[in-house]
């Protein structure tokens, strides 16, 4: 389904203690198949409760790179209006800083 040049990165954050996603996961966590020479993400998917939520950030992920985080973050800043949004922004953070470290080290090997 993927093809070789793809990676898959988990970045994970801490919900609100009173959030579905918390009493189902204990956490919040982002899946990303990612591009690793461009950075674009290839698909997405996530520890949110509801499939409605799922959709809608893969759509707000899906054809962009990893590396803008800011764009991605004010995009979920405007449009996304659930209670885990905070968790979610960390939780891309975390995984743009694994994709960062995944660059390094494989820029030092070649």
């Amino acid at each position: 389904m993927f093809n070789n040049e793809t990676i898959f990165i988990i970045g994970d954050a801490k919900a609100a203690a009173n959030n579905p996603i918390t009493q189902k996961y204990n956490a919040f966590y982002i899946g990303l198949v990612v591009d690793r020479d461009s950075g674009e993400i290839i698909d997405a998917d996530c520890s949110a409760t509801l499939d409605l939520t799922k959709q809608f950030i893969k759509s707000l992920l899906i054809g962009k790179s990893i590396l803008d985080i800011e764009i991605i973050t004010s995009d979920f800043e405007k449009r996304y209006f659930g209670s885990s949004q905070k968790a979610f922004i960390v939780a891309f953070r975390n995984a743009h800083l694994k994709y960062l470290k995944f660059v390094n080290a494989a820029s030092s090997v070649k």
